[in-house]
């Protein structure tokens, strides 16, 4: 039983037959085995191939970024997750039960476990927000003292205790997803789905519930998985990442990892959406394309942990001679770690393309991902 189960009041939770986890993934709270999804051929159109040789763990406890574009096959990941989709070939595990294998009753009660939000947070208009919270309880059988019990703490718990009676009209956005969150919850599951849950909120408000979502996973010790376009979301929440592409698992493990050494073009474009606006203004209007007389080369590159800015810079002007100037600075915390996003200006005569061409062998050379920017006076 979880932390946060042993404490909650209300019907007992239902047990199944658990599977024993692969060695080397003693603590996944959902594991991928040899996934394929195929829909078939339907009215003419051809069939289609969402997912292949999908084989990943997700730890439990963890919050886990599964992202890609629209049609990577993020949708199909979900609905193999709660079971609303089977897979072609391979097994889902989640919390020890493999849920593709389940039908009926004992479907409908692993589902329980597996808590969803969405994107436009699918309340129900008719009901109010204690109501909203209260319909997969009264679905489950629960008495009405333990709903209403139940109902009580959850409001509390995601910050909206004074909306018990307010309905959805009444609401804002960032307060119907919180209603929506509280609701996935209500059961005590051991996983909860997030949907591209923050798409249709603005950027402070999309804030404000990664940082529910993240008391939650503390609190509660829920495993999340964000399924998400967005690599900030994943930058501010996630511990680890899936990048996803084409139905195929294209590079997986740390956010941190992921975002200081991207193997994957398509993570490299999501990592550029994000440190795309960590220029200065006042940097970006001054760079041009070729080199002048007494300028500068820029260069943009990733760094990781407290203090190694400070000590690649001083590298690069001891083992290549170059007087190195740190044009820009931005550090993050990302999966619980530092990541700095560092601009340098690398002094050149025309052409200069030795120095940089120095500086990106040796970046290159001790992995420190790069890219030339262009040239400033």
């Amino acid at each position: 039983m979880n932390a946060h189960q042993s404490l909650a009041i209300g019907q007992p939770i239902e047990r199944f037959e658990a599977i024993s986890p692969a060695a080397d993934e003693p603590e996944a709270m959902v594991r991928f085995a040899g996934i394929s999804k195929t829909y078939p051929a339907y009215r003419g159109k051809p069939g289609v191939s969402a997912l292949q040789n999908i084989d990943f763990a997700i730890p439990r406890g963890s919050i886990t970024g599964v992202i890609g574009r629209s049609g990577a096959g993020k949708s199909s990941l979900v609905r193999l997750i709660n079971g609303l989709e089977k897979p072609t070939t391979g097994r889902v595990i989640v919390d020890g039960r493999d849920i593709s294998a389940l039908a009926g009753r004992e479907l409908r009660l692993a589902q329980r476990s597996i808590g969803m939000i969405f994107q436009h947070f699918n309340l129900l208009s008719s009901r109010t927000a204690a109501d909203n919270i209260a319909l997969p309880l009264e679905i489950a059988g629960w008495t009405k003292a333990d709903i209403k019990a139940r109902v009580t703490e959850l409001l509390a718990l995601v910050g909206i205790a004074d909306k018990h009676d307010r309905y959805p009209s009444e609401l804002s956005g960032g307060q119907k997803q919180r209603v929506g969150i509280a609701r996935a919850l209500a059961t005590r599951p051991s996983v909860l789905l997030s949907d591209e849950a923050t798409s249709a909120l603005d950027p402070q408000t999309t804030r404000a519930i990664l940082d529910l979502l993240a008391n939650i996973n503390r609190e509660l010790g829920v495993t999340i998985v964000l399924i998400t376009h967005e690599m900030s979301v994943v930058r501010q929440l996630a511990r680890d990442v899936v990048v996803l592409d084409a139905g195929h698992v294209v590079e997986s493990g740390h956010v941190a990892d992921i975002f200081t050494h991207p193997k994957h073009p398509i993570t490299q474009s999501f990592l550029a959406e994000v440190i795309g606006d960590s220029l200065p203004v006042s940097l970006a209007s001054r760079i041009v394309a070729a080199p002048s007389a007494g300028g500068q080369a820029v260069i943009r590159l990733q760094v990781r942990g407290a203090g190694a800015g400070d000590t690649l810079v001083a590298r690069l002007a001891r083992e290549l001679g170059l007087d190195v100037s740190l044009l820009s600075a931005r550090i993050d915390e990302i999966g619980g770690q530092q990541v700095g996003s560092l601009v340098l200006g690398i002094p050149l005569g025309i052409p200069g393309e030795d120095a940089v061409t120095r500086t990106l062998a040796f970046l290159s050379q001790h992995q420190f991902p790069a890219e030339h920017l262009g040239y400033v006076a």
